[in-house]
């Protein structure tokens, strides 16, 4: 009986059949991008044990358990979103549904200054619940200053920055992928180039990057760059500079001056790039339209300067006085996203909101309603305030990635910012496929082997042998963003097949509820 067996595997064999798979997936008959820049080219993809096995124009005798025929499809890496915010909604959401319906395999969080503490912690509890993505986080200053010094407008003591800096120091032995500053939220904004620069010479020594919030994107954002860039000197560290933008109408058309910084620095040597999301509105909390001043000491203390009339006028008085400098008569470009005292004001903007109140339509009263609103408690806004032009500019800049800096979104709650569903998507149907700003072998390159590099993701990025299996199939003449401003609740369309770590996650376009994500730490 045993010797039967034995033979049995070479009886298969004579006739034509394999007792076992060479690949457990195999991608046929795809146009391959493969991440580099590359030009597009007719292939196949063999995934074995989570990582590519082979790719190119493979035998016809491979066998795997599951083909995928491609027919023409862009097989390409998976995307890399390097700036989202998923801290608290990835226990909620788990399978992340918003990011793989855009084609993303990889977040990274913690950006803005904001992050788990204990990032050890943390990544236990990630490998605990098993997301749809993999995850990998920055330390973010704003918590760690605030653990250490609350929300108090002052230096830090000596004692003080070295405890910040153990925190740091910490966080990048668990595998923080570098560091982030969020300069103009609490209590960030209390921070001095020096107090920043020391936390960031910490995470060099490790090897991160530094991703900063700057502390302007207005009027200031030249000032705010040349802080930036004198971090990222000083502490010898690569830098990469969020959501690149140009706020304010009276600010437009000086992309070419804030792009112009950038390469400048490029050229001097310092490692520095940027990520931008490919719409022109930004999204952010209704606190930041209160003078830096009124925030310090955190909610209680601005509910009390609220309720005090004296503080209460002088912060409107400044307030009105800015945004008539603006040349602004109404607030209509500020939307609520997200208001919990009452969410009849979601989806409606300030100007509206002032209206519903019974007040009259005019800029002081509206001020009026966004002290109430902060008095009652935060929101989350969506603000109206950049140039199609300067989006495409910095759009075409080729050291930029798309990144959504969004939340894993929870479907039908709020009137959230449509690039939490359709940042990708967007990109890949309207700026490449209908207007053609990019090409698109240069916007997979952008959202794929780009942020790997900068981010140190090893083996991750690209379409090449022993590398990860993160993998998107889509159709490039379909692939489309479905979220709006007014209806955001809808995930993109034509991403066909997404692997995550070898395992089919979007199946014919239906994601069928598979958790492989992994949790990416540095060089690891």
């Amino acid at each position: 009986m045993t010797k039967r067996l034995l033979w049995l595997p070479l009886l298969l064999a004579g006739l034509g059949v394999h007792a076992q798979s060479d690949c457990d997936l195999l991608i046929r008959h795809a146009k391959i991008i493969d991440g580099t820049g590359n030009s597009w080219y007719y292939g196949d993809v063999a995934v074995k044990d989570g990582r590519i096995l082979q790719t190119g124009r493979l035998p016809a005798t491979l066998k795997a358990s599951r083909t995928i025929e491609a027919g023409g499809l862009v097989v390409a890496p998976g995307f890399i979103d390097v700036h989202t915010h998923i801290e608290g909604d990835e226990f909620k959401v788990p399978t992340a549904d918003n990011f793989l319906y855009d084609g993303v395999t990889t977040v990274i969080t913690g950006n803005c200054g904001s992050s788990n503490v204990d990032l050890g912690k943390y990544f236990r509890q990630l490998d605990s619940l098993k997301t749809s993505v993999n995850v990998g986080s920055l330390i973010g200053h704003n918590d760690v200053r605030r653990a250490v010094m609350g929300s108090t407008d002052r230096a830090p003591s000596p004692d003080e920055q070295q405890r910040m800096e153990a925190i740091v120091d910490k966080a990048m032995q668990d595998g923080a992928v570098g560091f982030s500053t969020g300069l103009i939220y609490l209590p960030g904004l209390y921070a001095r180039t020096p107090e920043v620069v020391g936390m960031a010479k910490v995470a060099a020594l490790h090897g991160g990057v530094y991703a900063t919030h700057m502390r302007n994107e207005g009027d200031a954002v030249e000032a705010a760059i040349e802080e930036a860039l004198t971090i990222g000197r000083q502490a010898n560290i690569p830098v990469e500079i969020s959501h690149f933008k140009i706020g304010g109408k009276q600010n437009w058309g000086r992309s070419n001056v804030t792009l112009g910084m950038v390469e400048k620095a490029r050229q001097e040597g310092l490692e520095v790039t940027i990520d931008q999301y490919p719409y022109t509105a930004s999204s952010t909390s209704l606190r930041t339209m209160l003078p830096d001043w009124a925030l310090s000491g955190g909610a209680d203390s601005i509910q009390y300067r609220l309720k005090d009339p004296a503080t209460r006028k002088r912060i409107a008085g400044e307030m009105t006085a800015m945004y008539k400098k603006r040349g602004l008569k109404h607030l209509d470009y500020a939307v609520v996203a997200y208001f919990k005292p009452d969410t009849t004001f979601n989806g409606k903007n300030i100007a509206e909101v002032n209206k519903m109140r019974g007040r009259k339509s005019n800029l002081k009263e509206e001020v009026q309603t966004v002290l109430d609103m902060a008095e009652m408690g935060n929101a989350s806004m969506v603000f109206h305030g950049m140039s199609e032009k300067d989006v495409k500019y910095i759009m075409q800049y080729p050291f930029n990635m798309f990144a959504s800096d969004a939340s894993i979104r929870e479907f039908n709650v709020g009137v959230p910012h449509p690039r939490g569903y359709g940042t990708n998507a967007r990109v890949l149907g309207k700026y490449v496929r209908e207007e053609k700003v990019i090409g698109l072998e240069e916007a997979i390159r952008r959202m794929t082997s780009l942020p790997a590099q900068k981010f140190r993701l090893k083996n991750r990025g690209l379409l090449l042998p022993g590398y990860a299996a993160d993998i998107v199939i889509f159709n490039p003449d379909t692939v489309k963003d479905l979220s709006t401003f007014s209806a955001p609740h809808q995930y993109s369309t034509g991403f066909q097949y997404v692997l995550v770590n070898g395992q089919v996650t979007v199946d014919n376009g239906k994601h069928n509820g598979t958790r492989s994500g992994a949790v990416l730490k540095l060089n690891q």
